[in-house]
Parts: C-alpha cells; sequence; structure tokens
C-alpha cells in the first residue's frame, strides 16, 4: 500500500518545514563549491553574507538520515535572524547536495563544509554537528583551528570503537550497519525509530506511513549513501583514532540514547578537549535537538553566547 505524491504526509510536511525556514528568514540555495560538488544549504539571504555582520555564525551539521532541515527546523528557527547567522547544508548525497567525486569519508564532507564557508566568504564559525555530522564537526574543528571557533558535538560517538558498532548491531538485531541506519522496510524504519527517539508512539503508525517517509526521505542516492557509511573512518577498529581539539567543546546527549550510549558521553569529556562541558538531557534519545528542542536550544546558547 502506498501513498499518491498528491496525499504524501511526507511531502505535505516538507513544505511545512520550508515555509517555516523561509518564515525565520532563510533561503534555499545551492553553490558550486568545485567543479565536482554542488552543496545545497539554507541561509541567510545572499545579499546579507556581509563582512561587517557581527553577529556569531552558526554552522549546523545534520546527521544520517533526511536532510538538514527535518533535523535542525527548530534550532533555524529559534535561532535565526536576529541571534546568529545560520548556515545549515545538506551533506554530500543528502537533500540536493551531490558530487561526482568519489571520496566517501567524513573528512571529505568535511573537506566540502569548509569549501562552502570559505566560498560564502565566512571566516569564523561555531559547529555544531549531530550524529554523523558531529563527525564531521569534529574532522573541521581538527582540520582549522583557526576558522572553527567554538564546537558543540551532539549524540555523536565521535569516540566509537568497533565494539560499539557491533554492539549497536545487536541492539537492532541487524546484520549491517545500512540496515539500520538506511531502512528500506517498515519494520527496519520503527527498528531505527525505537534507537533513535524515546517518542513510543511513533512505533504505531501504519505500514502506509513508514512507506511514505521511506520513499521520500531515505531512497534517493541510497548506493552512494551506503557508501558513506563504509567510509566512515572512526571506529574501525579498538583502538581510539581522534586527537585532542584546541577549542572549548560542549557535548550535549540524551539520556536514553540508544544509537550511542551516554557512557559514550561521559568518556568523550575526558579525551577531547582541555576545555570541555557535558550536558545530558533526560528522559531524551538520540535526536535532543527535536524532542527536548526548547532545553538544547537553551544549552547551546548559553555555551555559544553566555546567554543565560
Amino acid at each position: 500500500m502506498s501513498l499518491s505524491s498528491y496525499l504524501s504526509p511526507t511531502r505535505l510536511l516538507e513544505g511545512y518545514l520550508r515555509r517555516c525556514l523561509t518564515a525565520a528568514g532563510l533561503t534555499s540555495q545551492s553553490l558550486s563549491i568545485d567543479s565536482d560538488t554542488t552543496i545545497h544549504f539554507w541561509g541567510p539571504p545572499p545579499q546579507d553574507h556581509r563582512m561587517d555582520d557581527e553577529r556569531p555564525v552558526m554552522l549546523l551539521l545534520h546527521g544520517f538520515g533526511p536532510s538538514a532541515m527535518w533535523q535542525w527546523r527548530r534550532q533555524m528557527q529559534a535561532f535565526s535572524p536576529t541571534i546568529f547567522r545560520i548556515y545549515c547544508p545538506d551533506l554530500v548525497f543528502f537533500g540536493d547536495s551531490t558530487t561526482s567525486s568519489t571520496h566517501r569519508t567524513e573528512v571529505f564532507q568535511a573537506e566540502c563544509m569548509a569549501k562552502l564557508m570559505e566560498k560564502i566568504g565566512i571566516e569564523k564559525f561555531n559547529v555544531v554537528g549531530t550524529s554523523y555530522g558531529g563527525f564531521v564537526a569534529y574532522h573541521m574543528a581538527k582540520m582549522w583551528p583557526k576558522k572553527v571557533e567554538k564546537v558543540v558535538i551532539a549524540s555523536s560517538g565521535i569516540n566509537m570503537r568497533k565494539c560499539d558498532g557491533e554492539s549497536l548491531l545487536q541492539r537492532s538485531n541487524c546484520e549491517c550497519i545500512e540496515k539500520v541506519m538506511l531502512p528500506s522496510t517498515p519494520t527496519e524504519l520503527r527498528t531505527l525509530m525505537g534507537l533513535a527517539s524515546s517518542w513510543r508512539v511513533v512505533r504505531m503508525f501504519p505500514d502506509a506511513l513508514w512507506n511514505d517517509v521511506i520513499s521520500n526521505l531515505y531512497q534517493k542516492n541510497r548506493k552512494e549513501k551506503i557508501e558513506l557509511l563504509k567510509g566512515v573512518t572512526i571506529g574501525r577498529d579498538e583502538k581510539l583514532n581522534i586527537d585532542q581539539l584546541p577549542q572549548e567543546v560542549l557535548i550535549v546527549w540524551g539520556e536514553k540514547d540508544q544509537i550511542f550510549p551516554v557512557k559514550m558521553a561521559y568518556e568523550l569529556k575526558e579525551i577531547i578537549a582541555d576545555k570541555t562541558k557535558l550536558e545530558v538531557i533526560e528522559n531524551t534519545s538520540h535526536v535532543p535537538q527535536i524532542e527536548c528542542s526548547q532545553e538544547f536550544n537553551k544549552i547551546i546558547l548559553r555555551f555559544l553566547k553566555g546567554s543565560q
């Protein structure tokens, strides 16, 4: 059973999200960052990319799954346009971002995001990454310490080891990571939602709705996304392969996260940077920026601007 494009709840909700972001003063833009790669992003209108703008810049990097606006809509609405200059790109092969390059690592994603900011004309910025986007944020902070000011790592096990990936497969009862992160059936999507969200009601949605979500949000560039999962450099063996960062770092985690259990947050705090803060949000799972957006936003704001 499927829903026609005219009745698609996912398409209707996508239209609502676009209207929300437009009302927040953001525009949908695409920019070729080199001869291979085009990045789609939400950001201030092009005429607002001014060097004399004193608002701090926030770069939001989404996780594996739907495109950026689905994962960061509440933050873009809350922080734009008066508090931050918001730039929220789709990572390569998500949304409308694409490349003819054969590179598939999160390091490549970081390089693309850095090129995007350079093309726009942004010299310094804060970076906020969730889950897979946290991997990208970590590499950006490591490779460009003079450009990246403060770093927020949200629900992102950049300190994962091979055994952590194996434990995730056991919790999900799946034989490979693409079955977890790129569901192709309602059963697989319910499993992912059960791991990523503490909202139990979503598991009760009918198969027709889940198929609509899969068709609209998970099918595009599926082959390339599987390659991205296989190309992740973090967590390939039992030895940690991350370095300390020189920036101030904030770690935000959901207490009930089943993708990256909260114990990883406490370990990460001890190894990622000398100046690290950790905030654990109770009764929240892998997507606190959605499930508990008001508290998440207050935590981010306190860290980046010192606001109470």
